[in-house]
């Protein structure tokens, strides 16, 4: 953990920060359209010159911010193989089973298969229906999962991911199907899939993080957390890597080894960079979660 800022350098950080957001104003007064992207990155760059080490999670929110509006849903599915979902005929019980198993807030509803989805189901709505009996244990009625349903968003592979994004703020709905040209079931997206494309990744209460962000093994790799930052890793390790594009916006490791090969990879995969390999340890279809780097190994000595 980093040591908490002084007073001095909280109030520095403050007015630089300030001066940021005044000329950002100043850059998109009278601006439209492309010439506002223009502008945004602009001062977003005129910032990391000036002052590398100010507010750089809010110019790396700004950097997303401007590269979500490029995004379609299908560059935010998730996956139709990792879709939890539940059949209409699912039994109250062990529908609570299922959302315990998930630990998700929302399930899509299906009839039959997935490709027939006729709703959503919300654990609050769920969790209402049960009565804690004289002997303390919870009793769940016989009731069909069509009683607590609701209404399910669909969008198509091509959509803005930012129109997306509206369309759930606009109806309260935070949950979407993406339906293909087909009309099957080919990813789902959730509106905290959308805010992570801005903000980083959003952990919660059942996210647990056991493990060190940084561990250095005995042969002289080191385990690390998917993100950790990059400039803490060179604080730890005095080991400096680089995206390949220096103008790229990359703070973190698993960002750098995405955009080493362009997709997020799978567990078991190896990513080779300036002599450094990366095996990915744990990873979901969104993110890698942790990884192992292997340092070049030491040049041999002739005649040792």
């Amino acid at each position: 953990m980093s040591a908490p800022q002084s007073s001095s350098s909280l109030r520095e950080n403050g007015r630089a920060f300030s001066s940021f957001l005044r000329r950002l104003r100043q850059a998109l007064r009278h601006r439209h359209g492309d010439s506002i992207r223009e502008s945004l990155e602009e001062v977003i760059e005129e910032s990391e010159r000036q002052n590398p080490a100010l507010a750089r999670r809010e110019r790396v929110m700004l950097a997303n911010l401007l590269k979500f509006g490029e995004l379609r849903v299908d560059d935010v599915k998730v996956p139709r193989a990792d879709i939890v979902a539940v059949d209409e005929s699912i039994s109250i019980c062990e529908l609570v089973a299922k959302f315990r198993e998930a630990q998700h807030s929302r399930l899509p509803v299906y009839r039959e298969t997935l490709d027939d989805p006729i709703g959503l189901v919300h654990i609050k709505d769920v969790m209402g229906l049960g009565e804690l009996g004289p002997d303390g244990i919870m009793r769940w009625p016989e009731v069909p999962v069509a009683q607590v349903k609701r209404e399910i968003l669909v969008a198509p592979p091509s959509m803005p991911a930012s129109d997306l994004l509206v369309k759930m703020q606009a109806t309260r709905i935070h949950l979407a199907l993406v339906i293909d040209e087909y009309g099957g079931t080919d990813g789902l997206v959730s509106i905290e899939d959308l805010v992570e494309e801005i903000v980083g990744d959003i952990g919660d209460e059942h996210d647990v993080d056991e493990a060190p962000q940084l561990t250095k093994l005995d042969d002289g790799a080191y385990e690390a957390a998917a993100r950790l930052d990059l400039e803490d890793f060179t604080e730890q390790t005095g080991i400096v890597l680089e995206p390949p594009d220096p103008e790229e916006d990359v703070d973190t490791l698993g960002g750098l080894v995405v955009s080493l090969i362009g997709r997020v990879p799978q567990r078991g995969e190896i990513v080779s960079h300036g002599g450094f390999e990366f095996e990915v340890l744990e990873a979901d279809p969104r993110r890698i979660k942790r990884l192992r780097l292997r340092p070049p190994a030491p040049p041999q000595i002739a005649g040792a």
